[in-house]
């Protein structure tokens, strides 16, 4: 290898470890990931106004990667205009994951399943609540339409944070909310409010750029099968 081959490959390499986080997006398997969650991201707002909703900012949208285990980075700010991807942690809810194992393993639409639901959201007004300074969410699908009746937010929690992960190997668990470091959480009040999309399912994208299989087959309750609904135990109430 010769001198400049040399300095230039010491120069590429010094970029990568000098980037921040969202510009890694520009190498490795990452690029490949990044790349579809800004086609997923794209889909997801013409298919919100193709339904009629208006969707007030278009320029960020958030991707909860629900296909990943809760230790995982898989709640994803996805900036459309700067092309750039920076994702944290999110914490699915009580009835998704019985076993408390990491796993979601059902989504529901149901009044106090204490699940979370698969779909799109638009973000509505800020609130105080049990967790402080809360984000509503509006369901714009038929699997997450009673996200605000379910009083379904997103809200910080200390359970949600990279120090849980470091000690437990998971998440706690909302009651079907999206729950969110606090620092973390910080970022989506600023980023995803004022009518922003927030989508929710399982895509499975590692950060690696390869794609992961839950494993167990992840499932859609939509109806009690209790005869009626759950008794409300939201803690995010409003």
């Amino acid at each position: 290898m010769d001198r400049r081959t040399l300095i230039t490959s010491a120069l590429a390499a010094g970029a990568v470890m000098a980037a921040p986080t969202g510009a890694l997006a520009q190498f490795g398997g990452t690029a490949a990931r990044d790349r579809k969650l800004l086609s997923i991201a794209r889909e997801e707002i013409a298919r919100a106004i193709e339904g009629g909703n208006h969707v007030w900012r278009t320029d960020i949208v958030g991707i909860a990667d629900f296909g990943l285990h809760s230790s995982q980075r898989r709640f994803h700010f996805v900036d459309l205009e700067k092309e750039r991807v920076e994702s944290y942690h999110v914490s699915h809810g009580t009835g998704s994951d019985s076993e408390h194992d990491g796993w979601l393993k059902r989504y529901s639409n149901i009044e106090g399943s204490e699940a979370t639901s698969r779909g799109a959201y638009l973000t509505r007004s800020w609130y105080k609540g049990r967790y402080g300074t809360s984000l509503r969410l509006d369901g714009l699908d038929p699997t997450n339409s009673n996200a605000l009746p379910r009083a379904i937010v997103m809200h910080q929690a200390d359970y949600a944070t990279p120090e849980h992960v470091e000690r437990w190997g998971r998440l706690g668990r909302s009651n079907g909310c999206l729950a969110m470091g606090p620092e973390q959480f910080d970022r989506a009040l600023i980023d995803l409010s004022g009518g922003r999309l927030v989508v929710a399912g399982s895509y499975g994208l590692a950060a690696d750029g390869s794609i992961v299989r839950p494993p167990i087959v992840q499932t859609d309750l939509l109806r009690s099968d209790r005869g009626g609904t759950f008794e409300r135990t939201n803690p995010g109430v409003y």
